[in-house]
């Protein structure tokens, strides 16, 4: 293991574009298998052979600032599918909007009609959860 350490050592190795890409690639390999379509499966060598140079490069400077580029772009995605997964396991609360302000608002299950004041706005209105 020591001879991996030395070799990785003043490499940039791996963040979320190169995981990305690995997740492409192994993506377009298997629809190109699936699909018997073997030009795919060539095509995914690209982001592939990207993720492997990205990982062992040592220009550190240029491949965070192409990290942050890639999650900038990504960060409303990633951001929008987490709090679905959040609201789809947050099984004891049911989530709404304020209809005046349109903040997302948490309120318990199954309670009836009940009287909710926004947090954000201050306006009281009668929901049924």
């Amino acid at each position: 293991m020591n001879w991996l350490n030395k070799f990785m050592t003043g490499r940039y190795g791996v963040d979320q574009l190169s995981t990305a890409l690995l997740v492409l690639g192994c993506l377009l390999t298997l629809t190109g298998s699936l699909i018997s379509f073997s030009t795919l499966a060539y095509i995914s060598y690209i982001p592939l052979g990207l993720c492997v140079y990205r990982s062992l490069s040592k220009n550190i400077t240029k491949r965070r600032s192409e990290n942050y580029k890639f999650m900038t772009v990504m960060n409303p995605v990633f951001s929008w599918s987490k709090k679905k997964v959040q609201m789809l396991s947050d099984s004891g609360h049911k989530y709404m909007k304020c209809p005046h302000c349109k903040a997302q608002l948490r309120l318990p299950k199954g309670k009836g009609k009940i009287s909710v004041t926004c947090p954000v706005c201050k306006k009281e209105f009668v929901k049924k959860t």
